[in-house]
């Protein structure tokens, strides 16, 4: 692996089973509150998360064990309100999602149509999916595979796959490539975005999502936005992405062959709120797995990189539009989006002026 390679880090929520005897296979788990509460005096969720921590076998091994009902540890706090189960219903049906955009015109003469699109999908969803984006059929297919085939794997150590190193390569491109008719959205130079260096950082996790027992009782990834300048999700066809647009809950509903692409709190920060970062979780179910490969364009994990001041652009502020949050350095944003965990609550609202 090269210098150029390394910088595409490919994790995933079982990094550590490189290193253990059995593997830890999860992410169907939403992040608890801490108010959750129990009616048994007895019940300490601390002791509760590292009985399961110590076992290595993640929320996978309670699915392969037979599981039937779901432990405390992973309830959402809201299922005793009646109104929990209503509220989380789409309100889209499967004709009805998220603005989906042809790429195959972005080099043509119909380029500006395709800024215009991007810029009312950025404006008004901050959600898109994109078709004929140049990165093969195959290679996609390879990609929900290898993490499938990686989560599914006994014990033994871990091996690497080519298709990472492929699949990171293309996406690389494709996220250029967006940055590119992003740029161009927001009425600055094409390349403008790019010599920011918005797009020098790439790191994507590979998601697996067994099945789940009961889940009315649970989310599989709580409310939030990314922390990203925008994020490129691949995810197979079994769906359960919905994105909070007008206080209403829409699914994200697979197309083979397309990427989902969403802006994070990064793109809204230096568009001064003309793109938006917007919540969206993912629903638990009773079928499985779901596979999904999420890749956030990020400028985080390297000094350099990480050191990087951003606020709203200059190009975007006037007397009329002047700015609405404060400059940060990636590294202190990253921090405290982590710091304040997935609560619904963005992580720019500290950074507001």
């Amino acid at each position: 692996m090269n210098g150029e390679e390394e910088n595409f880090l490919f994790e995933t929520c079982a990094k550590w089973a490189q290193h253990m005897s059995t593997p830890l296979l999860c992410n169907f788990v939403p992040i608890a509150s801490n108010g959750m509460t129990s009616n048994s005096d007895t019940y300490d969720r601390k002791i509760e998360l590292k009985a399961l921590d110590d076992a290595k076998t993640g929320v996978k091994g309670l699915v392969d064990a037979g599981i039937e009902n779901i432990p405390r540890i992973f309830r959402h706090q809201n299922t005793k309100d009646p109104t929990f189960i209503h509220h989380h219903q789409p309100i889209s049906g499967d004709g009805e999602s998220i603005p989906i955009i042809d790429l195959e015109e972005s080099s043509g003469s119909k380029r500006g149509d395709v800024v215009d699109q991007v810029r009312r999908s950025c404006e008004e969803w901050g959600f898109f999916q994109v078709v004929n984006h140049g990165i093969p059929v195959n290679v996609l297919e390879r990609m929900i595979e290898g993490v499938r085939e990686f989560h599914e794997l006994d014990g033994e150590v871990k091996k690497e796959w080519d298709i990472i190193i492929e699949y990171s390569k293309k996406v690389k491109r494709l996220g250029f490539i967006l940055f590119e008719l992003i740029s161009e959205a927001l009425g600055l130079s094409t390349n403008h975005l790019i010599e920011m260096g918005c797009g020098d950082g790439l790191i994507s996790f590979g998601h697996y999502y067994p099945p789940c027992p009961q889940p009315e009782l649970v989310l599989g990834t709580t409310e939030h936005t990314d922390s990203s300048f925008f994020t490129i999700l691949l995810q197979d066809q079994l769906g359960g992405l919905q994105v909070l647009h007008q206080d209403h809950w829409y699914n994200v509903t697979p197309i083979p062959g397309a990427l989902v692409i969403n802006l994070g709190d990064l793109m809204q920060l230096i568009s001064n709120d003309k793109f938006i970062s917007v919540t969206h979780r993912v629903v638990a179910k009773n079928v499985g797995p779901r596979i999904s490969i999420a890749s956030f364009f990020r400028t985080y994990g390297q000094q350099e990189m990480s050191s990087r001041v951003y606020g709203p652009l200059k190009e975007l502020i006037s007397e009329q539009n002047p700015p609405h949050y404060k400059e940060t350095s990636v590294k202190d944003f990253v921090t405290h989006y982590y710091m304040k965990g997935l609560n619904g609550i963005s992580a720019l609202e500290h950074l507001k002026l």
